[in-house]
């Protein structure tokens, strides 16, 4: 598979089969990750890969943000409302979907907003790189925040120190279901305007 193939078949997966993934596989995608760009080639980034009892303790923190986050909410059409059925979210929330492994991508932390960005971007990009080198390989993630709404919980079941921030969690496994298809904005015509002698050209692409 391509990376174009990767990128167009790659979705968030919310329902997984219980096969186990082969520690190879695991260390192919964790490479690939390690591979990203980052600023000044620090590469700051850290995984933590978490099976067993310490998924069903995630599944539990995250099952309450969850069900604390539908009862919160004034409608399920409100903006920012979940994109499946609030009986599919907190069956996903309680065992991130079935999914045998789950990643967590953490950054270092920093005082300064400037490097606070950086790390946070490079982080970023070694995300997406984890989730386009699973997809490769026919495995399925979902790149999520959530489970960093109660982030002390989290903080206390992997005992992530202070000294990392949390960028995000991913599932990881055997896809169940694969989500359709959904409309993506792509680079079609758009109103030419100039910003300091830079052109947006119809096809939405920056010309000098």
């Amino acid at each position: 598979m391509d990376v174009f193939d990767a990128i167009h078949r790659r979705r968030a997966v919310r329902r997984y089969l219980p096969h186990q993934i082969g520690r190879d596989d695991v260390y192919r995608i964790l490479d690939a990750a390690n591979w990203a760009p980052s600023a000044m080639n620090r590469q700051q980034w850290e995984f933590l890969v978490v099976t067993g009892e310490r998924v069903r303790e995630m599944g539990e923190n995250f099952h309450a943000i969850a069900r604390e986050y539908i009862q919160g909410r004034d409608s399920p059409e409100a903006p920012g409302s979940s994109p499946i059925a609030d009986e599919e979210l907190l069956r996903f929330a309680l065992t991130y979907g079935g999914a045998p492994v789950v990643i967590v991508v953490l950054t270092d932390a920093a005082d300064a907003p400037n490097m606070r960005k950086a790390n946070l971007e490079s982080a970023s990009a070694a995300m997406e790189n984890l989730l386009l080198a699973a997809t490769a390989l026919g495995l399925g993630t979902c790149w999520m925040t959530g489970p960093l709404q109660d982030e002390r919980a989290l903080r206390t079941c992997l005992r992530i120190p202070d000294d990392k921030g949390i960028v995000a969690v991913t599932p990881l496994g055997f896809p169940d279901e694969v989500p359709p298809v959904k409309p993506r904005h792509g680079p079609g015509p758009r109103a030419e305007r100039a910003v300091g002698g830079v052109t947006s050209g119809p096809a939405g692409i920056c010309e000098a």
